[in-house]
């Protein structure tokens, strides 16, 4: 049997247009609320998330795994060295027979082009979870997370400090569908692949302190990311200066948010009175992985429902 054409997977970023996430940023703030109020709301009874890590996970797995119960759902935990696909079965193969066997699929592996197959073999939504070179879930909470405390993210500038990786790539993608512009500070030997980029709508900084004045949203990560961590000594060296600290969030904009993905190294990437600042959204945008990725999931899953 074919795989049927109608499947809307969420693959990188740029896969919805910009009607598409105010519609589940809506959304989200709706379910938000009903979760808030605790209201009971079910709309994927009977229906069941799997979850396919390849990588490690606090955030992700928690996120997704609550989320789809407090849809009225059921998700199901893979991991790689507990399945067929640890042991060699071709990612075309699991992707063909687990979404023969529920509704919708998370995937947290390594390079795009395994989750790209996955789905390409899928006949039900697929989601990435993460890979190497895109965070989309993430971004897309943090997104959200501006939205609640500033309002539309349309015509700000965002600052990224630190390494070229999968965030930054989602957050280009991202201030292409929302008019946003990004300040890039990264340090030599790390700097962006511009064959992932498709935007113009960026500047490259050499002083991560430059790239931070007048934003209006500073935003870093860990120095080392997963798969990398032979690489730490090397990049503690490089990454000096890029430390997001009190003096770099003095020069952004006054009402200026502090972002990070978690989790975070104190001292490393992020001083301590930053991101347990007053400026710090950290623990909301945490948090808002499960509010969006539910509204994300109702979305993939129902479309476009109105009220409720």
């Amino acid at each position: 049997m074919s795989i049927p054409k109608s499947i809307k997977h969420y693959l990188q970023f740029s896969d919805f247009t910009l009607e598409e996430y105010e519609y589940v940023i809506e959304r989200a703030h709706l379910i938000k609320r009903k979760f808030k109020n605790y209201e009971i709301y079910h709309p994927l009874i009977d229906r069941t998330l799997v979850m396919v890590f390849e990588k490690n996970s606090t955030r992700t797995r928690l996120s997704f795994e609550a989320g789809m119960h407090q849809l009225g759902g059921a998700a199901i935990y893979l991991n790689t060295r507990d399945s067929q696909l640890g042991r060699g079965e071709p990612v075309e193969d699991a992707g063909q027979v687990m979404s023969r066997m529920c509704d919708i699929i998370m995937v947290r592996t390594f390079g795009q082009e395994i989750i790209e197959r996955f789905a390409a073999n899928s006949r039900v939504p697929v989601i990435n979870g993460l890979t190497n070179e895109h965070h989309p879930c993430q971004v897309f909470a943090d997104i959200f997370t501006y939205y609640e405390h500033r309002g539309p993210i349309a015509g700000k500038t965002v600052a990224w400090i630190g390494d070229a990786n999968n965030m930054l790539y989602s957050w280009l993608q991202a201030a292409e569908v929302f008019g946003f512009h990004v300040n890039v500070s990264t340090p030599k030997g790390y700097d962006m692949d511009m064959s992932q980029v498709s935007t113009n709508r960026f500047t490259l900084f050499d002083n991560p302190s430059d790239a931070c004045a007048g934003a209006h949203l500073v935003n870093t990560d860990v120095w080392t990311s997963m798969g990398y961590e032979e690489e730490n000594a090397a990049r503690l060296k490089a990454f000096d200066g890029w430390i997001v600290d009190s003096a770099k969030m003095a020069r952004a904009a006054p009402d200026a948010l502090f972002m990070h993905c978690l989790p975070a190294h104190r001292g490393e990437e992020v001083a301590a009175d930053v991101i347990d600042g007053p400026q710090s959204v950290v623990w909301d945008e945490a948090e808002n992985r499960l509010h969006i990725q539910k509204a994300l999931i109702e979305y993939l899953l129902l479309g476009r429902i109105d009220g409720q």
